[in-house]
C-alpha cells in the first residue's frame, strides 16, 4: 500500500452506527490510535441517512440490532441514496448463521466483522474496504476527467467544422459574387437571390438545415458563367442561335467547376448550377428535364433567380417593376416554373421583396 494510498485512508470519514455505547468507544479509540480521525458516530440509528446526505462518508461500520431501525432497515434505506456511487458498509455482528450473512449481503454490505472483533483482523477489513473505495473514487474522477476532455475535443472540433463550413460559404459566395461581376456591375443580385431561396425553401417547410443549405449553395448558380467568352457573356444585343447555345452551356461548366471537391455544400451547389435552367414543362436546359424530375433545389433558385434578375436594372434592360415581375413568375407558373413553388413565392414576396431595400444595387442607393 503506497503512502498517497495510506493518507488517503487515514483521510476517510468513517461513520460508526451502534446503540452499544462501549462498542462505540472502543472503535474510535482504536481507529484514533491508527491515526484515522475524520470519525463521525451515533448510537441512533434513525440519524444515518440524514448523516451520510449531509457528510462525505466514507465507509459505514454497521450494527445489526439496534432498536427503531434495525441494520438491514439501514441498509435499505441508504440503498436509493447511494445509487450510481460505491459505499461500503461492513455489518458488525454477534451472530454467525448463514441467513443473516446473506441477507446482509443482499441488502448492500460489503463486508462482515465479527463481535467481539479483533483488532488486527477489523483494521485489516476496514483498510481493504477503504482502499477499494478510494480505487472506485479514483475511477470516477479519471472517467471525469476523460469525459471532460471528450467534450472539449468535440467541442474544438465542432469548431473546426463551424470553422470549414463558414470558409466554404464564404469561397461559394465569392465564387458567386465574382461571376455575377462579369454580366453585371454589382454582385448584390447572388445575394438576395441565395436570402430569397432561404425564404422559399422555409415556406414549403424544408427543414432548416436544408433550407440553409439551398441558401448558402445557390450563390453558385450561374458560376459556370466564369467559363463564357466575354464577347457572348457581355454581348449587348440578342445572342445568335449559336451564341446562345455556348452561352448555354455555362450549366454545365458551373457542375463541372463544383464536381472538383465533395463536401454537403458543393454537392448542393452542382445540383443548382446544372438544374436552375430547367423548366417544369420540360423546355429547358441542358437536360429537358420534366416536372418532379428537376431537383427541388434548382426548381426553388429558378423562381429566385428570375425574379431578382427582372427587377434588376442590366446593361441590355431596365429594371421590371415588381407587380409586372411578379405576374410574369404567376404567368410561367406550370411552364417555366414549378406551380407549387410559385403559389409558396406569391405566399412570401413581401419578405422577398424586402431584401431589395436591405441591400440594393449601388445605383439605387
Amino acid at each position: 500500500m503506497s503512502n498517497n494510498i495510506q493518507q488517503g485512508m487515514l483521510d476517510a470519514q468513517i461513520l460508526i452506527v451502534d446503540d452499544n455505547a462501549t462498542n462505540v468507544d472502543l472503535l474510535v479509540m482504536m481507529l484514533e490510535n491508527h491515526g484515522f480521525s475524520n470519525l463521525i458516530t451515533t448510537r441512533d440509528s434513525r440519524e444515518v441517512t440524514g448523516i451520510y446526505q449531509q457528510k462525505n462518508v466514507d465507509l459505514i461500520l454497521l450494527d445489526i440490532r439496534m432498536p427503531h431501525m434495525d441494520g438491514f432497515e439501514v441498509m435499505e434505506a441508504l440503498t436509493p441514496l447511494a445509487e450510481g456511487s460505491y459505499l461500503p458498509i461492513l455489518v458488525m455482528t454477534a451472530q454467525h448463521d448463514e441467513e443473516t450473512r446473506h441477507r446482509a449481503l443482499r441488502s448492500g454490505a460489503k463486508d462482515f466483522l465479527t463481535k467481539p472483533f479483533d483488532t488486527t483482523e477489523a483494521l485489516s477489513r476496514i483498510t481493504n474496504m477503504l482502499e477499494v473505495r478510494m480505487l472506485y473514487n479514483e475511477r470516477r474522477r479519471q472517467a471525469s476527467v476523460l469525459e471532460q476532455m471528450v467534450e472539449e475535443r468535440t467541442q474544438e472540433l465542432l469548431d473546426t467544422n463551424t470553422q470549414l463550413l463558414q470558409t466554404r460559404r464564404a469561397i461559394v459566395e465569392c465564387l458567386g459574387r465574382a461571376s455575377e461581376y462579369r454580366d453585371n456591375e454589382t454582385g448584390v443580385h447572388v445575394i438576395r437571390m441565395s436570402l430569397a431561396c432561404g425564404i422559399l425553401a422555409r415556406a414549403i417547410g424544408l427543414p432548416e438545415d436544408d433550407a440553409e443549405l439551398i441558401q448558402n449553395a445557390s450563390p453558385m448558380h450561374d458560376v459556370g458563367k466564369l467559363g463564357i467568352p466575354d464577347e457572348i457573356l457581355l454581348k449587348p444585343g440578342r445572342h445568335t442561335p449559336e451564341e446562345f447555345a455556348i452561352m448555354k452551356t455555362h450549366a454545365e461548366i458551373g457542375a463541372h467547376i463544383m464536381s472538383s471537391h465533395r463536401s454537403d455544400i458543393t454537392d448542393m451547389a452542382r445540383s443548382i448550377a446544372l438544374t436552375h435552367h430547367e423548366n417544369w414543362d420540360g423546355s429547358g436546359y441542358p437536360s429537358g428535364l420534366v416536372g418532379e424530375n428537376i431537383p427541388l433545389p434548382g426548381r426553388i433558385s429558378a423562381i429566385c433567380d428570375v425574379y431578382d434578375a427582372l427587377t434588376s436594372k442590366r446593361p441590355y434592360k431596365e429594371a421590371w417593376p415588381q407587380e409586372k415581375a411578379l405576374q410574369f413568375i404567376q404567368e410561367q407558373s406550370g411552364k417555366k416554373f414549378d406551380p407549387t413553388l410559385v403559389e409558396a413565392f406569391i405566399g412570401v414576396i413581401s419578405e422577398v421583396n424586402a431584401l431589395r431595400d436591405e441591400y440594393p444595387d449601388p445605383e439605387d442607393e
